[in-house]
């Protein structure tokens, strides 16, 4: 049931992003969606099979064991369910921008996350652009985190559900009016601050990890308002990358075992 809750939610959102960014985007895309989408795509769905047939519902099975067994920080505490699952939310939110930072800065981290970098455009298949690998070590990293934390169990569901739909939202080439976005930014990751994230530029690039909330780049001194180039001309991607066609997929499997390219 957990599955089906969490990939019901991820399909809705991606089909409504899809359908915002074609009709009314941010950016006008050189790359045509056939030669990217079936990759992204493709790696999406592979990592869905893996996730299924190994670890998929480990991170709400933690939450469960860990609750069952007394384990972690806030199973110790007689907190009521509305606090745990709120502190739940907000520290499991704080890990992963905090995981975010370190693919960037540890190279072993970086050659798998570098798969997410190399899309040459930016929508909402980007944001499933990820290694298996990378998709894996992950989860182990959120097991780990709710164990520690004592993570609520049906915060962990909503988190997950949480964190797929931002990454589809703030991945997304749509049109949001700067009346709006600026607003939205005081709480919630845009896809415009999101986007200055994947700039060719470095200074931009190791700038504005943050997935769902926005304050965590504000506290931690990371966030970037604007990029060195307007929103509609930032380049995207791997500077290193865009010397070339699009990676295939075998090609971006393969990508972490090569020579790392900074």
């Amino acid at each position: 049931m957990e599955t089906i809750i969490r990939l019901t939610a991820s399909l809705g959102i991606f089909f409504m992003m899809i359908s915002w960014e074609y009709i009314f985007p941010r950016r006008r895309q050189k790359i045509v969606r056939l030669q990217r989408w079936p990759i992204n795509i493709g790696l999406a769905i592979l990592n869905m099979l893996i996730m299924r047939l190994t670890i998929g519902s480990m991170a709400y099975l933690s939450a469960v064991y860990a609750s069952e067994q007394s384990y972690g920080l806030l199973n110790q505490l007689a907190l009521p369910e509305w606090l745990s699952i709120g502190v739940t939310l907000l520290l499991l939110d704080f890990a992963i921008y905090g995981q975010h930072i370190a693919s960037h800065a540890w190279p072993p981290l970086w050659r798998l996350h570098q798969v997410h970098h190399t899309d040459l455009e930016f929508d909402a298949t980007t944001a499933v652009r990820f290694h298996p690998l990378e998709i894996l070590i992950s989860m182990f990293y959120k097991v780990l985190c709710i164990f520690l934390l004592g993570a609520n169990p049906w915060a962990v569901i909503a988190f997950e559900i949480i964190l797929n739909a931002a990454a589809t939202f703030n991945h997304s080439n749509i049109a949001i009016a700067p009346a709006l976005d600026h607003p939205l930014r005081k709480l919630i990751v845009t896809p415009d601050m999101h986007r200055i994230h994947h700039s060719t530029l470095p200074a931009e690039t190791n700038s504005n990890y943050g997935f769902s909330l926005s304050c965590w780049d504000r506290l931690c001194k990371t966030y970037r308002a604007e990029p060195t180039a307007t929103q509609t001309t930032l380049l995207i991607g791997l500077e290193p990358f865009r010397q070339q066609n699009e990676l295939g997929l075998i090609q971006l499997l393969l990508l972490p075992f090569k020579k790392l390219r900074r």
